[in-house]
């Protein structure tokens, strides 16, 4: 669509950024650059109190100038409650429960602190992936609280709020840059819901807004995650096959990706982040008896996270007390979201065997909580790790492990799940 909206809609005075994480900040900054008021709110006081003073509690590149600019300028704030505003977009996780049943438990609380401060003529997107209906849901809790409001899910076009969803698709360390140029979708509750939505986004977009209904913007979303998840699982099933049969799985991949039509992704020790790795789940919780493939995808990448456990562990059987080092936690290169790292649940798994761990994560200072109340896990610098492993396993191609010289590892047992030194 074209960006020019019509003029008779107001303009946006104000907008709240619910969630304060690795998609809300990077947006709230972003429109604050470009001069709207933005308010962001989030119930990590410590991160608020640290946007507040011009800081930022994530790492991503550029970040931190956008925001100290912000900040300074007058146009970001944050806040532990939503106030009022013309607009609110969500950005909250949505994980799953056990058994993979998605969890709006925060979008949910999102809704209702937002109601007490709706007023006739507001907007509310959801930026959180989630599943199919979950912008209908959102509406209904929000009607539940505010009587006095109509709402798209029962009043339709002549409802008083409006209500949308607009899917992130960022890429960690590219997220300033793909916030603005990135196409975006939009789907409104109603018709009405969606133009007001575009509006919105085409205040900071530069990339083409592509209207639609907020059911089939929910599943784009999951189906784009999806699509990704099941090509990942046929290179990382691909690569246990290799292995089976004495195969190098990287050389095999490079001469595949010689046909014209043939592009095999790299395998990797599974899959993570908070879409890849959780999203397909939302789509087999709606429909289970169809999404067959999309589920096996799932199951594949999962079990590629236990076969490098399997292989770290027959080559701890050469040694009476080998030392084990574990060569990343985030879940993809260069960037600190330990989110569904499949990284973290090797190191757990390493060390629920007893193994001696040394842990390099060259993203972080200290071990996250989940590792840190472990005695045989031990956070370690990059040279120290390798300077004392028997074993050294290579979970993340970050690029200070890209520079390891080969000549350090030919007295270790190298397990390298991300093919930085195939061919060595």
């Amino acid at each position: 669509m074209k960006k020019s909206i019509s003029a008779k809609t107001p303009a946006f005075q104000r907008v709240a950024v619910l969630g304060l994480g690795y998609v809300g900040l990077p947006m709230a900054a972003i429109m604050a650059a470009r001069g709207i008021e933005v308010i962001g709110v989030d119930v990590n006081k410590a991160a608020v109190e640290k946007i507040n003073a011009g800081g930022i509690h994530i790492v991503e590149p550029g970040l931190d100038i956008v925001v100290r600019g912000a900040v300074a300028a007058g146009n970001l704030r944050a806040t532990d409650a939503p106030e009022t505003a013309d607009a609110f977009i969500i950005a909250v996780p949505t994980p799953f429960k056990e058994g993979y049943v998605p969890d709006l438990k925060y979008c949910e609380a999102a809704a209702r602190a937002i109601a007490p401060v709706l007023k006739a003529g507001d907007l509310v997107v959801l930026e959180s992936t989630s599943p199919v209906g979950t912008s209908e849901a959102i509406s209904r809790w929000m009607a539940e609280m505010r009587t006095d409001l109509k709402f798209p899910h029962e009043h339709g076009e002549s409802a008083d709020i409006m209500v949308a969803h607009s899917p992130e698709r960022i890429l960690p360390g590219r997220v300033l840059i793909e916030l603005v140029t990135n196409d975006r979708i939009i789907g409104g509750i109603t018709h009405r819901c969606s133009a007001r939505a575009a509006e919105l986004y085409s205040m900071f977009v530069e990339g083409q807004l592509h209207l639609t209904n907020a059911r089939t913007a929910e599943l784009t979303k999951l189906s784009e995650n999806s699509y990704r998840d099941v090509n990942i699982a046929f290179a990382n099933e691909l690569s246990m096959v290799c292995e089976k049969l004495g195969v190098d799985v990287w050389e095999l991949i490079r001469l595949a990706n010689c046909h014209p039509r043939v592009n095999v992704l790299q395998p990797g020790p599974g899959v993570g982040g908070h879409c890849i790795a959780v999203d397909p789940w939302f789509i087999v919780h709606s429909a289970p008896e169809e999404a067959k493939l999309i589920r096996a995808a799932r199951e594949i990448n999962d079990h590629k996270s236990e076969h490098v456990v399997d292989r770290v562990r027959h080559a701890a059987e050469r040694f009476r007390a080998p030392v084990v080092a574990c060569l990343g936690l985030s879940y993809k290169a260069d960037i600190d979201d330990l989110r569904e790292s499949p990284s973290m649940h090797i190191v757990k798994q390493l060390a629920a065997t007893g193994l001696a761990i040394l842990a390099v994560e060259p993203n972080i200072d200290e071990l996250p909580k989940d590792l840190a109340g472990l005695a045989n896990v031990k956070y370690a610098e990059l040279d120290d790790a390798i300077a004392q492993a028997d074993i050294v396993v290579l979970l993340v191609d970050h690029k200070e492990f890209k520079r390891i010289p080969k000549s350090e590892l030919l007295a270790r047992i190298v397990v390298d799940t991300r093919g930085v030194w195939a061919g060595a």
